[in-house]
């Protein structure tokens, strides 16, 4: 298959687009602060270069928000615009991300995907990313004004 696409850095005049094309993706979920411009400023800020957008003829058409601790790496906001989707695009963000997150010495990367998200479920399981089945996830909410709208 051609790759007549392109994966390249994140940067903060991106946000547009990206926000653009979060809003196209079924059952994605968009938080009022953390994916405000602001929230997503901060974050390419505290971790450069390791956030991706993927272009094609021009547009926007997928984008992953990547950082890490120091310790472990994670994946946020993982997406391709559906009419892209199986070309290849996804798999070449991920591999991007984690090829940054090993120059900076990262050895595990983390991601949560919801549990009725069927198609990013099946694309991580197709890459061979291990779903756990050994531990449970906890999460503290210190901003109540922090919101999750999911798209339809």
């Amino acid at each position: 298959m051609e790759e007549n696409f392109t994966i390249r850095a994140m940067v903060p005049e991106d946000y547009d687009k990206v926000y653009t094309l979060w809003k196209t993706i079924k059952g994605f979920g968009i938080r009022s602060v953390d994916d405000s411009r602001e929230g997503v400023e901060r974050f390419l800020v505290r971790n450069p270069g390791c956030s991706v957008v993927a272009e094609k003829e021009g547009q926007i058409v997928g984008s992953i928000l990547c950082g890490h601790d120091g310790r472990h790496g994670s994946l946020y906001h993982v997406c391709v615009k559906e009419d892209y989707r199986r070309s290849g695009i996804g798999k070449s963000m991920v591999v991007h991300c984690m090829e940054r997150l090993k120059e900076e010495k990262i050895n595990k990367v983390c991601l949560i995907a919801f549990t009725r998200n069927d198609v990013g479920n099946a694309f991580w399981k197709t890459i061979g990313w291990n779903r756990r089945e050994d531990l449970n996830y906890y999460d503290f909410i210190l901003n109540e004004e922090n919101i999750t709208a999911f798209m339809q």
